[in-house]
């Protein structure tokens, strides 16, 4: 053969190759699953890419003006690979055609299968028999024959799509769902996707039937038109059946509304629209319902005592700069629990959180400045819980590390400022113990702190680590201070009652370690004494101050070894203490692991904070209270077999009482998942829980046949003897189908929302999309859910 022809025949060759491979590559094709579907693009390969052909035998017909490669034809280019029989071009009829077992394997791993495959050489004409296409995620097309007309349309006849995998046993059985379709049309002016005569088929019987249906093509990212319907059931709600239809604005906009109609309350209209920005997004939200029948909720409650109900949300997040970060996330609506009653998706929390925040991130400091509004979402009519949360604007918090080490040990800087205020004061009692959570008025505080600290290592291994801190607080107080007589409730602290405020903390701290490993034939063993001594004078003005952000206080072993235990700044750790312990971890080559942490806090002198009054007791009955702390500690240990254990607690000092702690045990294989929680708080009246708080929560799922799984949680209270909430179900998944249904149920004592139970079901086709019942499904956490 000549150069030239040798040439010719080479450009042909990839024509058809490349050309066949995008021409008929499909990753499915059926109506509302067809996103991402044929493509008929033009390649986009570059000129200097080698092909490598391989055959038994290469003959040109000169007088027909016929070149083959025949035998065993093998050919690579570009990451496309093609095995076939016999391949020929007609350079008269400029036709390339590929006979006998065609196989092509494109760089994504997508293999098409034909018995035949004929294409012009630009690509623009063709016609394929017997077409099989097997993408690399596993999704399956079929059809009797496939046609490329006009450069611009592929046309498939009787085609089959699946995603799911044949029956290994019995390869003539229908698969679990399939769709088909008289024929496919795929138009690449147009961009669009024809489905004539398609139905859906489950299990062999055709379930759906569609005479025809047109949808964007996988070029097209965003289209207008209906999305898949959802279901909904719940007590007071009854049935509902939601339609979304989702309309493109603009290329940088567009907006999804949803009617939902319920067979109890009427209907209801949910609109959001969205706005892409070159540096952000923003999201504009409304709701709105009247209801047909408010007197199916329980009477006194705000979901009773209104007609119409609606909400308007906005949540923006934008991009100043790559250090700068500015959003906000807000709501407002008719009452108090619209959005959580229907379960809008996203505004449905009991506490949804309202605020607006600048944020800044560099390299060795953080900025972030916010303002929160808190939205109780409760049956409430009055609003109660709402009015007594605080409103913060704003709060700032800095934090900084120094660039350069000072005498040898890092510096850092820590700016707090909170300003706040309350329009109810919320007091209550527990056992005859009075608790102030919040004052009615406004208070403003600023915080500032500077920590240095540095480690030496001793010839013999130890770690010593001396530190030195600084902190002062300046406080403007606008707050009622609480009544110390002559009411229902009586703060018998030395509340400060003037304008402002100061208060300061040094502290001189050293903390050392001596890490010990020891090693045995088969494993791993690491003990690790820990030893801190913080020297500090007693906390100024401790309980005479307002405390917002120190409220929660838990002591374990988590935060055994904190300079300053209490959770936030409203309240300073003061005096002199010593923490005590020793953590240890342990693997070993069969593949168990164990790990813990033993220790004790002890106050040497000065003032104990924790043994001090204050609004709300922080540290009443909380292990530190005396000045020989509680023991606390945790461990765990997990097992190659795939039980794992991990247990909690705090005992008392002097008589080893279990005060409080959780125990964890779960286990896990192909099979069978269980997890089981014990938790135990005893009771700490002063603290706000008069009773001791015992709970069981279990849950577990178990694999039965196949691919069928049944699932099932409690969560029952000791105390109490009962239920507190539960959920069972049943699941299917395999390769390319999931269906979960699921029954929930909770004891509602506050009448905070709507219904006691719901049930919940979602169907998944893969590559197809979701269809749900109720709201969201989850098979692992849903009884944890409140």
């Amino acid at each position: 053969m000549a150069a030239g022809d040798r040439k010719t025949f080479s450009k042909q060759l990839v024509a058809l190759l490349v050309g066949a491979a995008l021409s008929t590559y499909s990753n499915g094709f059926p109506a509302a699953f067809a996103q991402d579907a044929l493509q008929g693009l033009k390649p986009n390969v570059s000129d200097d890419q080698k092909l490598i052909l391989s055959a038994n035998e290469l003959v040109y017909n000169k007088d027909a003006q016929i070149v083959s490669a025949i035998g065993g034809v093998q050919i690579n280019y570009a990451g496309y690979k093609m095995v076939s029989q016999r391949v020929e071009y007609n350079q008269q009829t400029r036709r390339l055609m590929a006979l006998g077992n065609v196989e092509l394997v494109g760089p994504d791993g997508n293999r098409m299968y034909a018995d035949k495959l004929d294409v012009t050489d630009d690509f623009g004409n063709g016609f394929v028999n017997a077409l099989r296409i097997e993408t690399a995620d596993n999704t399956r097309l079929v059809a009797e024959t496939g046609e490329r007309v006009g450069g611009t349309q592929m046309i498939l006849n009787k085609g089959v799509y699946t995603a799911c995998l044949p029956c290994a046993e019995k390869p003539e059985k229908p698969p679990f769902w399939q769709v088909k379709a008289e024929r496919v049309i795929q138009d690449g002016v147009k961009h669009t996707i024809r489905l004539e005569k398609a139905r859906f088929e489950l299990l062999g019987h055709p379930l759906a039937y569609v005479p025809w249906i047109e949808v964007p093509d996988n070029t097209v990212k965003r289209k207008s038109g209906f999305l898949f319907p959802s279901f909904v059931t719940a007590q007071n709600l009854g049935f509902g059946l939601s339609v979304p239809y989702y309309y493109v604005i603009s290329p940088s906009s567009d907006v999804t509304v949803t009617g939902t109609g319920y067979t109890t309350q009427g209907f209801l209209l949910d609109a959001e629209y969205r706005q892409r920005y070159e540096n952000g997004t923003h999201i504009l939200r409304m709701a709105g319902i009247d209801q047909a029948s408010p007197g199916t909720f329980t009477p006194g409650t705000s979901d009773a005592e209104k007609d119409f109900r609606g909400v308007i949300a906005s949540k923006g997040d934008f991009q100043i700069n790559p250090r700068w970060a500015f959003g906000w996330d807000v709501m407002v609506q008719s009452d108090n629990n619209f959005s959580r009653t229907y379960s809008l998706k996203g505004l449905d929390y009991s506490t949804k959180t309202n605020q607006v925040y600048l944020t800044g991130l560099g390299k060795r400091n953080y900025f972030d400045l916010r303002s929160f509004y808190f939205d109780v979402q409760n049956a409430d009519p009055n609003d109660v819980a709402e009015k007594q949360q605080a409103i913060v604007y704003p709060v700032m918090d800095y934090h900084f590390v120094a660039p350069q080490p000072l005498a040898g040990g890092e510096l850092s800087a820590d700016v707090n400022f909170t300003n706040l205020s309350r329009t109810h004061d919320d007091f209550y009692s527990v056992a005859g113990f009075d608790r102030f959570r919040g004052l009615d008025g406004q208070t403003s505080r600023l915080t500032g702190e500077l920590e240095w600290k540095r480690t030496f290592v001793t010839p013999e291994g130890f770690l010593i680590t001396p530190m030195l801190a600084a902190r002062g607080d300046a406080l403007a107080l606008n707050m009622t201070a609480p009544p110390t007589s002559g009411t229902g409730f009586v703060y018998d602290g030395n509340y400060d009652d003037g304008n402002s405020a100061t208060r300061s903390m040094f502290t001189a701290g050293l903390e050392m370690r001596y890490p010990i490993l020891g090693t045995t034939a088969n494993s791993t063993h690491l003990f690790e004494p820990i030893v801190q001594i913080y020297a500090r004078p007693d906390e100024r003005l401790a309980g005479a101050l307002p405390n917002e952000d120190a409220q929660s206080f838990v002591f374990d072993a988590t935060n055994l070894f904190e300079r300053d235990k209490f959770s936030g700044y409203d309240r300073i750790e003061g005096g002199t203490r010593a923490n005590v312990g020793f953590q240890y971890t342990g693997t070993f080559d069969n593949g168990y692991k164990l790990h813990g942490i033993f220790g004790q806090s002890y106050q040497l002198g000065g003032q104990n904070s924790f043994d001090t009054a204050d609004l709300v007791n922080v540290g009443a009955d909380s292990g530190l209270e005396s000045d020989v702390s509680d023991f606390v500690g945790l461990g765990g240990i997990e097992t190659p077999q795939g039980l794992a254990m991990a247990a909690s607690y705090r005992l008392d000092e002097k008589s080893l009482a279990f005060r409080r702690g959780d125990l964890t045990a779960g286990f896990q294989n192909d099979d069978f998942q269980s997890q089981l929680i014990y938790t135990h708080v005893s009771a700490q009246p002063e603290y706000g829980f008069a009773e001791d708080n015992d709970e069981i929560q279990a849950k577990g799922s178990v694999k039965f046949k196949d691919y069928w799984s049944v699932f099932g949680g409690i969560a029952w209270d000791l105390q109490d003897n009962s239920v507190v909430r539960k959920t069972f179900g049943l699941t299917y998944e395999d390769e390319c189908t999931i269906f979960t249904i699921a029954y929930s149920e909770k004891r509602d004592t506050t009448a905070e929302t709507a219904s006691d139970w719901s049930i919940g079901a979602r169907l998944t086709f893969r590559t197809l999309g979701d269809i749900n019942l109720g709201g969201p499904v989850d098979t692992s956490t849903s009884i944890y859910q409140n």
